[in-house]
């Protein structure tokens, strides 16, 4: 296998699997609820989506020392899966109305959110991989120090600058926190309370 085709099989299909998942996943949920005439279901997906995507906030909460228990591996699953299941239901709530402009910026900041958070797991983590891997196989060459940092120049600088992804990662998470807010606001105050 040529190192292009691992790259992509490795690095690029599980995340754009991963986001095929997500959009399949919500169709055949929508589907379901189509079929067995319950829409309106869909309707207060919105609220457990919500608490889901919060709940998947104590991974950050521990790496930020905010909180101590739990183990930061065990939270960083966990809130890969909630922030998943949550946008989930975020997706069949939102369903294909296209009737308020700030769901749809929430939407589309959370579908952000998504995609960010995926290449922080798929890209960073395999990325750190596949760079200690390559280190370790030119050192068991016999590369002299100054050697191997040569020849891993290039794969250090883009190393680095993948790390830097978490620069992106938490203000489209504000954004994102933001314009639900401001949707889950609007939504209580001009809701049909009759």
């Amino acid at each position: 296998m040529t190192l292009q085709g691992s790259l992509i099989s490795r690095e690029v299909v599980p995340f754009y699997l991963a986001l095929l998942a997500l959009l399949l996943a919500t169709l055949a949920v929508d589907a379901a609820l189509h079929m067995m005439n319950l829409v309106w279901v869909g309707k207060w997906l919105g609220i457990p989506g919500v608490l889901l995507i919060c709940g998947s906030f104590g991974y950050s909460l521990r790496k930020r020392k905010i909180i101590k228990r739990g183990h930061p591996v065990t939270l960083l699953r966990l809130h890969e899966r909630m922030a998943w299941a949550g946008s989930l239901l975020i997706l069949v709530h939102a369903g294909i109305h296209f009737n308020a402009v700030l769901a749809w910026l929430a939407i589309g900041a959370m579908l952000l959110n998504v995609a960010s958070g995926l290449t922080g797991k798929f890209l960073l983590r395999r990325a750190g991989a596949r760079l200690a891997a390559t280190t370790q196989r030119l050192r068991g060459e016999g590369l002299t120090s100054q050697a191997l940092e040569e020849r891993l120049y290039w794969d250090s600088l883009t190393y680095d600058t993948v790390k830097k992804w978490r620069a992106l990662h938490f203000p489209v998470t504000l954004a994102f926190a933001v314009l639900g807010s401001a949707h889950i606001v609007s939504a209580v105050i001009f809701w049909g309370w009759s």
